[in-house]
């Protein structure tokens, strides 16, 4: 069952954790937790934390992310606004932001995750989280990188060890990340909305409604009314990928879906997605993902998926030490 506390921002192992998004909307992650009434927080690096903290499709999530990038090349994508990745970074991202890692490689250094739920002794960091996120990334001098990593490792610390009075210890040391990571100059702000923009986000909205019809740069290209030249020099200034790599995106994740959450066979789930020859949707699932569908259902993805992904158990808080 939820935890009704929670207001089914997280949710139990093996529960439904995402439903079909309503036409038009990306996919949306909640955090999971491994115990009823168990907090809405976790801290790692991005290999424990798992591949989903690197997710390179656009996704948006019930609950706020502090990334804090020490090392990488490649760039974050966040509400259609690319940042160049220079470690040091602080970076915010807020529930329903858009966002993915767009030509990352090396990339190093720590998440935080936790809902609104978790701010109980400091509600009015929710605005000033909301505050940040406006203009989410925040570059480090080296004195103020130091400052981070410190703070950082004590909240791994507090939450690895799990002592007596761990979950106030930790939303102490959140709330003082929070206050310094809003002291910090701002970004400067970006480029007002261009058309290359709305038709990036047009895109993006079409490709999310999962509709077969939709599912080619040419049928998008129609339904917004461009060009298919323009739709892909749109989409690539704004996401830094190609609407043939979205789309294939797509209707990945969206199969992954239906393997995952149905009981429809391989041809009933390739028809869903917009393929009428099943071994051509096997060839591709398998390109995609490096393992068939069948595998896929038998036994998860190779990559394995995991952070705020909708199948498989995300966050499992370590074992207090001995």
């Amino acid at each position: 069952m939820r935890s009704r506390m929670m207001r089914g921002t997280t949710v139990l192992p093996g529960t439904e954790s995402c439903r079909t998004p309503r036409e038009g909307a990306l996919p949306m992650h909640r955090l999971e937790v491994p115990l009823p009434n168990a907090m809405p927080f976790a801290i790692g690096t991005f290999d424990t934390i798992g591949p989903m903290s690197r997710a390179a499709f656009p996704h948006r999530h019930t609950f706020y992310e502090i990334v804090h990038v020490t090392g990488g090349t490649g760039a974050h994508v966040i509400d259609l606004s690319r940042w160049r990745l220079r470690p040091p970074h602080l970076c915010v991202i807020a529930p329903g932001q858009v966002h993915h890692w767009d030509d990352v490689t090396g990339l190093e250094g720590s998440v935080v995750l936790f809902t609104e739920d978790f701010l109980l002794d400091h509600p009015g960091d929710r605005e000033l989280l909301r505050r940040i996120a406006e203009r989410p990334w925040r570059d480090l001098d080296e004195q103020t990188h130091a400052r981070t990593a410190r703070l950082i490792a004590d909240l791994d610390e507090e939450y690895r060890r799990g002592a007596a009075g761990f979950a106030t210890v930790l939303r102490a040391l959140l709330h003082v990340l929070v206050v310094r990571t809003a002291r910090l100059p701002e970004p400067a702000p970006p480029p007002p909305p261009t058309r290359h923009g709305a038709v990036a986000e047009e895109f993006l909205r079409l490709v999310a409604r999962n509709e077969p019809a939709l599912w080619s740069a040419a049928a998008c290209a129609d339904r917004i009314g461009v060009s298919v030249g323009y739709l892909a020099e749109a989409v690539k200034a704004a996401t830094g990928r190609t609407p043939g790599r979205l789309i294939r995106e797509a209707r990945t994740h969206e199969a992954k879906r239906l393997l995952a959450r149905t009981d429809l066979t391989v041809r009933q789930v390739a028809a869903r997605v917009g393929f009428t020859d099943p071994a051509y949707f096997c060839r591709f699932f398998r390109r995609e993902t490096g393992v068939s569908p069948g595998g896929f259902r038998r036994g998860g993805d190779v990559h394995g998926d995991i952070h705020h992904d909708h199948r498989l158990l995300s966050i499992v808080r370590p074992k207090p030490s001995a």
